[in-house]
């Protein structure tokens, strides 16, 4: 790998460590507050929020000046929604803004993986960065649940600093107090994330001129012969994955009695799978055999499913090891390949982009319905099965959708697949 790819690597690790254990902290902070469940659960749309609103804007950011100083500024983002979060403003709008911050920072994270490697590294550079990222998760969620602990808590609350009054009285402020050195660290770490050479491409003097811009980038990707089956694949697995997160945590206190700290550990698990999974893809997968995953998805609904059967720890922990790792093994390739046919019809940043606004779009429409059928009453068994039958159905047609390709437009498919096997014509 070139000079810079395991500071990008360090850097995100660290900025989606804590967005994964702040994760956790909103949750413990509206609980604290006596909200009701509907506004846990509105925790993930409302973080997708400005994924799926700025989608126009942030890739042509991200492509406007150098990577890591977008980084930089998204991280800076992300700690002012923490001091948000401790001056009593709301958790949720709090919440909204670090994901701004996420939102910008993600067409950099991915878009700089295509200024500086070639088509041939790209499958394992996203092994590396999913990997990472799942990583990131277990450890975030985990340290999450363990910040907001009694015993964790109580060292953070009994911190005095000499004439200087926090205002930090609860469990949950004192973890989210904590979250912003993380974040801080992982600005250090942009700074050092040196040029990629690639020549910026300067943002229209009339930002709403990007609006027909993105949508024209978005249409590119969605005609595309394979960028449209990967796109579609990628965004059914984050909008249901981007709602897990929160559903077996329902799920983890429904069927097993878990508390906050309890229930985390089960994420991470699925996490642990979802790493060994990404791991696994980016040692055996080639960019052009990417397609070959989709059978993968429709698995997964179907295990999301029977989690309904399960009330035992035991069978509780292999089986989410199981689940995550279909699910890991499923996304870098598809991940990988999405990102060579974006940078190739548009540009990394712009391409990067759209992928976020149909992947997060995802998760805010689901999301917002799994928040709504909360407040209405539904069961976490409930949603889980609504869930499971999403992926599968949806996978299934997806798949349908690749071979109708295959059989109409063969040689349209072969001089794509062949642009992803060299790495002479790339970009």
């Amino acid at each position: 790998m070139k000079r810079g790819f395991y500071t990008i690597m360090t850097a995100q690790f660290f900025s989606s460590l804590a967005d994964n254990a702040l994760f956790v902290a909103a949750i413990e902070l509206l609980r604290t507050r006596g909200a009701p469940e509907w506004q846990s659960a509105a925790l993930v749309p409302l973080f997708a929020l400005f994924y799926v609103v700025l989608a126009p804007f942030v890739g042509a950011f991200a492509d406007a000046r150098p990577k890591g100083q977008v980084m930089f500024i998204s991280n800076a983002i992300k700690v002012a929604g923490c001091l948000l979060m401790l001056t009593g403003v709301h958790p949720l709008m709090a919440y909204t803004l670090v994901g701004l911050g996420a939102a910008a920072y993600s067409p950099a994270k991915y878009g700089i993986l295509t200024e500086l490697l070639p088509p041939s590294q790209l499958v394992k550079a996203n092994g590396w960065i999913e990997g990472l990222t799942i990583a990131s998760i277990i450890l975030g969620v985990l340290l999450g649940g363990q910040l907001v602990s009694p015993w964790v808590s109580a060292h953070l609350l009994a911190i005095d600093i000499p004439g200087f009054h926090t205002g930090i009285h609860h469990p949950a402020q004192a973890a989210v107090a904590a979250l912003m050195f993380v974040y801080m660290l992982a600005a250090w770490f942009n700074t050092r994330i040196p040029l990629t050479g690639v020549t910026p491409r300067p943002m229209p003097t009339n930002p709403w001129a990007l609006l027909p811009d993105f949508w024209r980038c978005n249409s590119r990707l969605w005609r595309d012969r394979l960028g449209q089956i990967s796109l579609a694949t990628t965004t059914l697995f984050w909008g249901v994955s981007g709602n897990l997160r929160y559903i077996v945590l329902a799920w983890a206190g429904a069927a097993l009695g878990y508390g906050t700290t309890q229930a985390s550990s089960l994420v991470g698990v699925v996490a642990l799978g979802t790493a060994v999974g990404a791991v696994v893809a980016s040692m055996r997968m080639r960019l052009d055999q990417a397609t070959r995953v989709m059978p993968l998805g429709i698995a997964m609904g179907v295990l999301v499913i029977l989690m309904n059967f399960i009330d035992n720890v035991w069978v509780a922990a292999p089986f989410l090891v199981l689940l995550g790792g279909l699910g890991g093994f499923l996304v870098v390739p598809m991940n990988a390949l999405l990102q060579h046919r974006g940078h190739n019809l548009m540009g990394a940043g712009r391409s990067i982009a759209v992928q976020n606004f149909n992947e997060q779009a995802c998760i805010l429409t689901l999301g917002a319905f799994y928040s709504f059928s909360t407040g209405m009453g539904w069961s976490a068994f409930a949603a889980i099965t609504a869930f499971g039958l999403l992926v599968a159905g949806f996978m299934a047609l997806i798949a349908l959708w690749h071979r109708h390709n295959q059989r109409t437009h063969p040689h349209e498919l072969e001089r794509l697949l062949e642009i992803a096997r060299r790495d002479d014509l790339h970009g």
